[in-house]
């Protein structure tokens, strides 16, 4: 059950403060606005995530796509989840696949690219257009079909409102992916969120495939400025997007930040022309140094035998790392992470 809608205030009026929240608001209200039923949201299907999934009265499928922003990519969005549902066959338990399968997609507005695309698809889309009225104190969240100009319009209770500048609770995927996280890493994250959402008025933040990304808008066309996702073991990784090049090119790409969420950070990705393809080479070797690399072996007869062997394969490695760290060259995460465990066993 949602406690509150939260909103917040824009120059032109009031919007969901998230598309995760605007989310919210039509899961818990299908049956009053559709009298459809929810069976499941952020459902994974064509290695992407569907926004909500419901089912009619008569055992028909619905697809709803929402965008808290104008999005030029709905109508392609909403055939890879038909695709992929009708292949998968979910919910057939509830679901008559037999009955065709409504398409809906609803933004507070739709691009004109999204006309032109839906007028020559072979599948049938429905565009449905919403804003947040205010009146005498109170709310009411009004959607209104393009094409036959039909209007619902549903009052929206248990208001939360944010005023500008005041930063909105985590998003419900940012809050699930904190509770893998000790206190220390959850306190860093939600610093770095709270940099990245003051950074700049316009700064919004949404979640889009089960990552939490922050920019201008959620669009094709968006300016990207950084993300936050899990890997495989739902440890939380920070990308930014920056120059490439250090600056010297106009460029931004993806960098990933290697950090312990204590103060220690490494960027991977950006360096000068040429460096980047000589440490990419360089990775695979270093990385089996660090695996064959067992102090335990120091320790014995048999490595005072073969001492050359530690001259030429770890010695050699170590001075390399700390002068390209003394003249300020790029590195690589196996870099410093051969130079740290060399440094403990010398030390």
């Amino acid at each position: 059950m949602v406690n509150f809608v939260n909103l917040r205030q824009t120059g032109s009026g009031w919007e969901f403060e998230s598309e995760a929240a605007l989310e919210d608001f039509l899961e818990e209200n299908l049956p009053a606005l559709f009298g459809l039923h929810p069976l499941k949201r952020q459902h994974y299907v064509n290695e992407q995530f569907c926004d909500i999934v419901a089912v009619g009265d008569n055992k028909n499928l619905l697809i709803l796509e929402l965008k808290n922003t104008e999005d030029r990519y709905v109508v392609q969005q909403l055939t890879r989840y038909y695709d992929g549902l009708r292949e998968q066959q979910a919910f057939s338990d509830q679901v008559d696949y037999s009955q065709p399968v409504r398409l809906v997609a609803i933004a507070p507005s739709f691009h004109r690219d999204n006309l032109i695309d839906r007028k020559y698809h072979t599948l049938a889309f429905q565009f449905l257009k919403f804003s947040v009225i205010s009146e005498d104190e109170k709310f009411y969240f009004q959607i209104i079909d393009i094409d036959t100009e039909e209007q619902s319009i549903l009052q929206i209770s248990q208001i939360q409102t944010q005023e500008p500048g005041v930063i909105a609770s985590p998003p419900r995927r940012l809050q699930t992916m904190l509770t893998q996280c000790n206190d220390q890493t959850k306190y860093e994250i939600l610093r770095i969120r709270e940099q990245l959402l003051t950074f700049d008025r316009r700064m919004q933040e949404f979640s889009s495939n089960g990552i939490i990304k922050y920019g201008n808008n959620q669009g094709k066309s968006s300016k990207i400025c950084a993300e936050l996702c899990t890997d495989s073991q739902s440890n939380i990784i920070l990308f930014l997007w920056l120059p490439y090049k250090g600056g010297k090119s106009q460029r931004v790409g993806r960098a990933r930040i290697w950090t312990d969420w204590q103060g220690h950070a490494l960027i991977e990705g950006y360096v000068s022309s040429g460096i980047g393809a000589q440490i990419t080479s360089q990775k695979k070797v270093i990385a089996n140094l660090i695996e064959k690399f067992n102090p335990e072996d120091y320790q014995s007869s048999v490595y005072w035998r073969n001492a050359r062997k530690w001259n030429r394969y770890y010695l050699k490695e170590f001075k390399r790392i700390q002068k390209q760290i003394e003249e300020e060259q790029p590195i690589s995460w196996e870099d410093l992470k051969l130079r740290d465990k060399l440094q403990q066993f010398l030390e």
